[in-house]
This record gives structure tokens, C-alpha cells and sequence, in this order.
């Protein structure tokens, strides 16, 4: 089943969270990231929800999630061009000094930074787009991973000009 990636503006409110995610479990379809943060407008939230179903579960999500009274907007961006980004801080074993070189060369090609450097290990902070951080994680596994933390998807659509117009960067 495909990811998709639905941006749903909210009222800043006490419990929206909560009713949102229990929309969710409460007819059993899986959330695999979750941002949420205030926008630019103290009194609105952004929600980046990244969830797998077919095109009538999407359906449904978008009818039930519009039924919400604190619910400004929902917009399902898969399909769509849109710029997506994601925080991943991921710490590796590093016992000597040909795995160090050798995991310092992958998160340089990855233009990441390293944010600890310990005894046998390394902490590493990646970001970009997702499928970026999971072909990252996806190298790095032969180093054996300690811990990773990812912040989760936030996304955002482009503008309504003409794509030619637009470049990605990163």
C-alpha cells in the first residue's frame, strides 16, 4: 500500500491531538509519523500525518477528519509535488578507527553532521527527505545502530505557479 502524506490545518486547541489520533485508531488505520506544531498564527497548528491505505481509506480519513470541528483544512499531498522534510539523530557503534572513517565518509556523502563522538561510538544528525535517512539507515545498519530517533515527516505543498519554475533543492 502507498504512504500518503496528509497536511491538516487544526484550531490550537486542547485535546484536537488527541481526538485526531483516537479518529485513527478508533477505525484502525496506522499512523507511521505525526508532527504537530504551531504555525505562523499562534492559534492555528499544522499536522503532518503519514499513513499506507488504499484510495477509500484515504476517502474515508478525509471525510472523518473534515468532521472535526476544530478542523480548518485537510489536503492529502501524495500525488502532488510537494517538499517534505525529516530529522533523524542516529547513533552507531564506532570501536575503531577504520569503521570511524568509513561511517565518516557515508555521512559526509549524505551531507550530514556529527553531534557526538564517544569512546566506541557516534551520534549523527541527518536531515532531508525520508526515502534520504531511511537508504542512510538502511547503509549504516552494518555499523549496528544504538539508537535512532527521527522527528517524523513535515511537509508542506508548493505553490500554485508552474512547476517549471520551481528547482529542488537537497
Amino acid at each position: 500500500m502507498e504512504k500518503h502524506t496528509i497536511s491538516v490545518l487544526v484550531e490550537n486547541k486542547f485535546g484536537v491531538l488527541a481526538r485526531i489520533a483516537g479518529l485513527f485508531s478508533g477505525r484502525g488505520y496506522n499512523i507511521s509519523s505525526l508532527t504537530v506544531n504551531e504555525t505562523h498564527d499562534p492559534n492555528v497548528s499544522k499536522m503532518t500525518i503519514v499513513t499506507t491505505g488504499d484510495d477509500a481509506v484515504l476517502e474515508q480519513i478525509d471525510k472523518q477528519l473534515n468532521k472535526l470541528v476544530d478542523v480548518i483544512k485537510v489536503e492529502d499531498l501524495t500525488g502532488s509535488r510537494f517538499i517534505e522534510r525529516e530529522l533523524a539523530l542516529i547513533k552507531v557503534k564506532a570501536e575503531n578507527h577504520e569503521q570511524r572513517s568509513q561511517i565518516l565518509q557515508l555521512v559526509e556523502i549524505f551531507e550530514g553532521k556529527i553531534v557526538l563522538v564517544h569512546t566506541n561510538e557516534l551520534g549523527i544528525e541527518l536531515h532531508g527527505r525520508a526515502d534520504k535517512i531511511d537508504n542512510f539507515i538502511e547503509l549504516i545498519k552494518d555499523y549496528e545502530i544504538i539508537e535512532t530517533a527521527r522527528s517524523g515527516r513535515v511537509a508542506i505543498s508548493r505553490s500554485l505557479g508552474k512547476t517549471e519554475d520551481f528547482k529542488t533543492i537537497n
